[in-house]
C-alpha cells in the first residue's frame, strides 16, 4: 500500500491528529470484545523497541474487583496532585486547561467503570540509574503504548496515557502477581467513545518550538 498518495495520506494524517486521551466520552456501559483488544495488540507489538530487545508486556485488567482496587490506588495518588493544581488551575489557567483538569478529575471519578485497564510493562528497572540508561529502557515501551493507542481509536475505542498508580506501583505489582523484575509504564483506561470523531487539539505554533542547528537556530 502506498501512503504517500493524497487520500491515504490525508487518513494517515487525521488518525495521527485526532487520537486524543479520551476521559469523559469513554462509553462506560459498553462491553469491549477481547478480540479487539488482542488484534490492537498485535499491531503495538510492531512498534519499533530499543535494541530490538521487545521486553514489553500488557497486563489486560477487565475483573471489576481488580479495577476497582486500582481505580483506589490511583484516587489516592492523585490527591496530592490537585491538591495543587485545582487553584492554580482555576485561578490563572487557560480554558484548555480547566477543560483538562476537569476531565482528569472525572476520569479518578469513574475509573473503575472503564471495561478494560491496560498496564504496559517492560521487563527490567533502571531505579536510579543515569538518565541516557532510562531513555534507551523507556524507549522500547512508549513506542508500542502509543501504537496501541492509535489502533484502538482507529477501531472506535478511546484511552488516555496516565501514571498516577505508578505511586503505588509496588501494590498494583502485588495485586496483579507481576514479577518484582518487570516495570509498569502506564495505565490506560479503555472503552469505545461516544460520539463521532474528535478535532485536533490547539497547540502552540511548531515554529516556536522547533530549533535548527541549536537551540538558538532560526
Amino acid at each position: 500500500m502506498d501512503l504517500s498518495t493524497p487520500e491515504n495520506l490525508a487518513i494517515v494524517d487525521h488518525l495521527l491528529t485526532t487520537t486524543r486521551s479520551v476521559r469523559k466520552r469513554l462509553d462506560l456501559s459498553r462491553p469491549v470484545e477481547p478480540r479487539i483488544i488482542e488484534e490492537c495488540l498485535n499491531i503495538a507489538i510492531q512498534a519499533p523497541s530499543g535494541s530490538n530487545q521487545q521486553g514489553w508486556h500488557f497486563v489486560v485488567v477487565t475483573d471489576p474487583a481488580l479495577r476497582r482496587q486500582i481505580a483506589h490506588y490511583y484516587r489516592e495518588a492523585s490527591k496530592a496532585y490537585f491538591a495543587q493544581r485545582v487553584q492554580a488551575v482555576n485561578e490563572s489557567g487557560s480554558a484548555q486547561m480547566k477543560r483538562v483538569l476537569s476531565s482528569a478529575q472525572y476520569l479518578v471519578e469513574i475509573l473503575h467503570e472503564a471495561p478494560v485497564h491496560i498496564i504496559p510493562c517492560i521487563e527490567g528497572r533502571v531505579d536510579g540509574r543515569p538518565g541516557g540508561q532510562q531513555a534507551a529502557f523507556w524507549g522500547s515501551i512508549l513506542p508500542a503504548t502509543w501504537s496501541l493507542m492509535l489502533a484502538l481509536r482507529a477501531r472506535g475505542l478511546g484511552s488516555a496515557w496516565t501514571t498516577f498508580h505508578l505511586a503505588y506501583e509496588k501494590e498494583v505489582a502485588t495485586l496483579l502477581g507481576i514479577p518484582d523484575s518487570i516495570s509498569q509504564a502506564a495505565l490506560l483506561p479503555v472503552a469505545y467513545f461516544t460520539g463521532d470523531d474528535f478535532s485536533p487539539a490547539a497547540r502552540q505554533p511548531i515554529a516556536d518550538r522547533t530549533h535548527w542547528n541549536g537551540w538558538d537556530g532560526e
